[in-house]
């Protein structure tokens, strides 16, 4: 039996982020408009609500449902954590508020994983208690971002320390965070392109050779995105996560489940965006009918629908594969990109049906097309999916005569 429905548990749950999602953070966040046109002495009061808005989630026990519960967090399966996503991401903070946002929240299940037990003491308590922050820093601008066996920031041993030497960019939240993870080859043996050169280095910031050059301007303008220059930076044998060689290895664990957490959030915007594409065709009256009576716009409704359907199809039975212990890495890659392009389209429909005003910025679709548009390709570009995809289906019919095991391999 194939059971769709949430356990009550997880029911009330959803239903009580909702509630402090319409009800405490959209009514506290009002007042600031966009964080990007604040004053300074605005910033600071946004700050202090933020804050404020965090020791309320952890008192009605909405705090890290990612994280297990000895760590202090609600202990959600993928399945759970799916729709707390979902509803966190109405507004642009939720998921900070709960404390379940990136980079923080795919680096803390890295850091469970991987970490020793005094990197967890240092590293990850502090992270799970809100007091600190992360970011991961494995993009480069001189390498293809979606191939990270090219890396070339590099660790030379020198007795029990590293000397690292290199460049990375798009570090998201680099300018805040109290520690890095960095990817940098130490194998200098290993043929280019193999996945044992890189080994992941646990950093902490600011520290010297450590060298925030600027803030990445984007198209939707600022977004904590930094550029790092790295210069004969020193750490401890100490320092090193989850083994010298597993850089690759730990780098994928920690994207496959971080792109479906992205994919959770997506959700929330292809939602708000239809809702207010409805909304608009429903009062918008031209040519002696409303909008929502012209089958061009009824369409446009149809298809976006159909699309989050699909989404959610597709987030859930990852999130079930994952729960289970399966490999599900090809059900994650055709989430990632159906998800991401799915998004895309549904805002641009929105903001077509809205008109100009769609295009101003009178309403929140001209910054949601501006962010939509990286997530065709942060963690893994469009095409680097495709390809994988394509790879697994290709392979399954060539060992078993048939495509069934790369299609989600469902009892249908």
């Amino acid at each position: 039996m194939i059971d769709f429905t949430l356990a009550p548990e997880h029911e009330a749950i959803r239903l009580k982020v909702r509630d402090f999602i319409d009800n405490v953070i959209k009514p506290a966040m009002e007042p600031f408009g966009h964080r990007d046109d604040m004053a300074p002495e605005m910033h600071a009061e946004y700050v202090r609500e933020l804050i404020g808005l965090r020791k309320k989630a952890v008192e009605v026990g909405l705090w890290l449902p990612h994280m297990p519960k000895e760590w202090g967090g609600m202990g959600l399966g993928h399945v759970a954590l799916a729709m707390v996503q979902a509803e966190a991401a109405k507004t642009r903070v939720g998921p900070w508020v709960f404390n379940c946002q990136a980079p923080d929240e795919g680096n803390m299940h890295t850091l469970v994983h991987w970490a020793t037990p005094e990197q967890k003491e240092k590293y990850l308590k502090p992270l799970c208690d809100g007091v600190s922050s992360s970011c991961f820093a494995m993009t480069e601008p001189e390498v293809a971002g979606s191939d990270p066996t090219l890396i070339r920031t590099n660790a030379i041993k020198d007795g029990d320390e590293w000397i690292i030497n290199g460049h990375k960019w798009f570090i998201s939240g680099a300018d805040r965070a109290k520690f890095a993870i960095l990817i940098a080859r130490t194998e200098m043996d290993v043929p280019e392109g193999s996945r044992g050169a890189n080994t992941a280095f646990i950093i902490d910031l600011p520290q010297l050779g450590w060298n925030n050059v600027r803030e990445v301007e984007t198209m939707h303008g600022p977004g904590g995105h930094s550029e790092i220059v790295i210069e004969d930076l020193r750490v401890h044998d100490s320092q090193i996560l989850g083994g010298r060689g597993n850089g690759h290895r730990l780098g994928q664990y920690r994207l496959g489940p971080a792109r479906l957490a992205h994919c959770m959030r997506w959700i929330a915007q292809a939602e708000t965006a239809l809702d207010m594409m409805v909304d608009r065709s429903l009062k918008r009256y031209s040519h002696g009918s409303y909008l929502a009576e012209k089958q061009g716009i009824q369409w446009l409704i149809a298809d976006s629908a159909m699309e989050i359907y699909q989404c959610k199809l597709m987030i859930l039975h990852a999130a079930f594969k994952i729960d289970r212990g399966d490999d599900f890495r090809t059900e994650v890659s055709m989430a990632k990109h159906f998800v991401a392009n799915s998004l895309n389209r549904i805002i641009d429909r929105a903001i077509q049906v809205h008109g100009a005003l769609g295009y101003s910025t009178d309403t929140p679709l001209a910054n949601m097309m501006q962010h939509a548009r990286w997530a065709r390709f942060a963690d893994g570009a469009d095409e680097i999916h495709q390809m994988r995809i394509a790879e697994n289906t290709i392979k399954a019919f060539t060992d078993h005569g048939t495509t069934r095991t790369a299609t989600g391999d469902l009892p249908i």
